[in-house]
C-alpha cells in the first residue's frame, strides 16, 4: 500500500512536470510566431529601401520572419531562466528590454558562427549591421511583448472586477426581498398598501392609548 501511494505521488509529480514543460514550449513557440509576424513586414520595408528595384532577388518576408521566430524563442528561454517564476507583466521594462537585446545578440551572432559570408561588404561592417539590427529589433519586440502582457493582465482584472460587481448586485436585491428588511422593499410594500407588520408597528401607540382611555373611562364611577 505504501508502495502504491509512493508510485501515485511520483506519477502526479512527473505529470505536473511534463505539463509545465509543455506550457513553456507552447509559450516559446507562440512568442516566436508573434515576433515572426512583426519582423516579416519590417524586413519588407527594409528591402524596399535597400533594394527598390528588386535586383537582389531576396525573399524579404522570410529574411525577417526566420530571425524573428528564433529571437522570440530565445527570448522566451532567457525569460524562463532569469525571471525566476515571475510573470512577464511583473517585470520592469529595462530588464525585459535587456533580455530581449541579449536574445537578439545571440541570434545575430549565429549566422556568422555556422556559415561564411558571401557579401561584398567587409565582414565587420556586415556583422555590425546584422547583429545591431537584430539586437535592436529584439529589444523593441521584448518591450512590446511586455506591453501586451500588461494590457492582458489589466483586462483580466477589469473583467474580474465587473463580474464581482455584477455578482454583488445580483445578491443584494434578492436578500432584501427575501428578508423583507430593506428600505426599498418596505417602502414598496407600504406604497402598495400591503404592510400589515408595518401598520401594526406604526399604529401600536395609538391603539395602546385608546385602550388605556377606554379602561380609564370604564373604571370611573
Amino acid at each position: 500500500m505504501i508502495g502504491s501511494a509512493a508510485g501515485s505521488r511520483f506519477h502526479v509529480h512527473t505529470e505536473a512536470g511534463m505539463n509545465r514543460w509543455l506550457r513553456r514550449i507552447r509559450g516559446a513557440i507562440g512568442m516566436g510566431l508573434t515576433w515572426a509576424l512583426v519582423w516579416a513586414p519590417v524586413a519588407v520595408l527594409i528591402g524596399m529601401v535597400v533594394d527598390p528595384d528588386g535586383s537582389l532577388d531576396e525573399m524579404w518576408p522570410a529574411i525577417g520572419a526566420y530571425p524573428g521566430f528564433l529571437g522570440g524563442v530565445v527570448f522566451a528561454a532567457v525569460l524562463g531562466i532569469a525571471a525566476r517564476r515571475r510573470r512577464l507583466d511583473q517585470l520592469t521594462l529595462a530588464r525585459v528590454a535587456a533580455w530581449g537585446a541579449l536574445a537578439g545578440l545571440l541570434v545575430g551572432v549565429l549566422p556568422f558562427t555556422v556559415g561564411e559570408s558571401t557579401s561584398k561588404l567587409p565582414l565587420w561592417l556586415l556583422a555590425s549591421v546584422v547583429i545591431g539590427s537584430i539586437t535592436l529589433l529584439s529589444a523593441l519586440s521584448a518591450a512590446g511583448s511586455l506591453a501586451l502582457a500588461r494590457m492582458a493582465e489589466k483586462r483580466e482584472l477589469l473583467h474580474a472586477g465587473a463580474d464581482t460587481a455584477e455578482f454583488g448586485a445580483g445578491i443584494g436585491p434578492h436578500r432584501t426581498r427575501r428578508n423583507g428588511a430593506g428600505p426599498r422593499s418596505v417602502a414598496g410594500v407600504r406604497a402598495a398598501g400591503a404592510d400589515p407588520v408595518g401598520r401594526g408597528l406604526l399604529s401600536a401607540p395609538g391603539e395602546r392609548r385608546r385602550e388605556q382611555a377606554a379602561a380609564g373611562s370604564g373604571a370611573r364611577p
